[in-house]
Formats: structure tokens, sequence, C-alpha cells
């Protein structure tokens, strides 16, 4: 059986224009990890990964099932409890987040939580295992654009966004997701691109 790639199978949940679009999704299944804080800290780099160890865990069990695929982008919803700022007008410290690996459709919740399991018996000193999760998001109708550029000039791009949805008579419904198309460890920040998403639905 020919390896799966999730970003030529579903190339419209993996690309975007560098203009505003309206797309839609259905239910899509990922494995997770929910945090807080700055993502230039440990923490954050814990997280994710324990995030690819269990997604690498997971693609080794479909493997040996004639089922391989490759593992996907990495994803992030963000949003800030209790205040109406955005999360780039506070402190990182403030931010939450839930870091996402997009699953095929054949991969079970049952067979995510074997993976874990192989994969916590195997590093035990990656305690941030046991917080990896199945989760589903069915996000609907969204807003999306790539942003070309350092993720501190993410506003600029969101702005785009906002002046569209206006325009188009859609508020926002919603956490925002990020999908990182490109490795910062990897490419220069002038040169990442990310796509940048909000669930919405039409102004009454």
């Amino acid at each position: 059986m020919e390896k799966l790639d999730l970003a030529k199978a579903y190339k419209s949940y993996y690309s975007a224009p560098v203009k505003p679009q309206l797309v839609q999704f259905g239910p899509i299944s990922y494995v997770s990890i929910v945090g807080q804080g700055d993502p230039n800290e440990s923490g954050f780099a814990a997280a994710t990964e324990a995030l690819y160890t269990v997604a690498y865990s997971v693609k080794a069990h479909h493997k040996k099932l004639n089922q391989d695929f490759t593992v996907a982008k990495l994803e992030g919803q963000w949003w800030v409890d209790g205040d109406p700022r955005t999360a780039l007008q506070v402190p990182k410290e403030l931010w939450h987040w839930k870091l996402l690996i997009r699953m095929p459709d054949y991969v079970t919740v049952d067979q995510i939580t074997r993976a874990r399991e192989a994969a916590a018996a195997k590093k035990k000193e990656l305690t941030l295992i046991s917080h990896v999760n199945h989760a589903t998001l069915h996000e609907g109708t969204c807003v999306q654009m790539l942003h070309v550029g350092p993720y501190s000039t993410e506003p600029e791009t969101l702005s785009q966004m906002e002046t569209y949805m206006e325009n188009n008579q859609q508020s926002i419904h919603g956490l925002h997701h990020e999908i990182y198309v490109s490795d910062p460890r990897r490419v220069e920040p002038a040169k990442l691109k990310t796509i940048l998403r909000y669930p919405v639905r039409p102004i009454e």
C-alpha cells in the first residue's frame, strides 16, 4: 500500500492563498496536547516532543498493518482566558494552546491510546506523553489565509482577515488556528509560511 501523505490528500486543508478565503471543513481527528505559557520556554518544547513521539508511535503501529502514513504538519489553537485582548496583546505566559497533529481517518481512539502507552514505556523520562490525547475538531466554515514572515507580524495578516470577515458579514466563531507549513528550525523568519484560520459564522 502506498504511504498516505495527508498534505497531498487534503490540499485544501494544508494550503491557503496570500489573500483571505472562505473554506469548509468537516470533523477531523488529531492527536493533541493542551498547555499554557510562552512557546519559547521549555514546557512548550517538551509538549511538542511528546506529541510527535505519540504521532510516530501511531505511525509505527499502522506501518505494521500496511497502512503507513507521513506524520502531518504541527498545528496549534491559541487563546487567552478572561481577557478581551488577543493573544498577541498579552504577555506570552498567559497564552493557552492546544497543539495538534492530524491523523488519517482509519486511526481509532483505541489505537492512539495504545500508541501513547507504547511511547510512554519507551520514553519514561518524557512524562508529558501521558497528556497526549485524541481530539476532534469540526470547524465548519472558516476564513483562512497564508501568512509569510515571522510570527510577530501575524497581526498584519489577521487585520486583512478581519476586514474580509466584515465585508462578507462573518464573525469569529471559534479559536485562532495555525498550521505550521514551515519548520522554524530550518527556515529563516522572513520566509516562514503559516496558515492562519478562524472558524466563522454569518453575522445575524
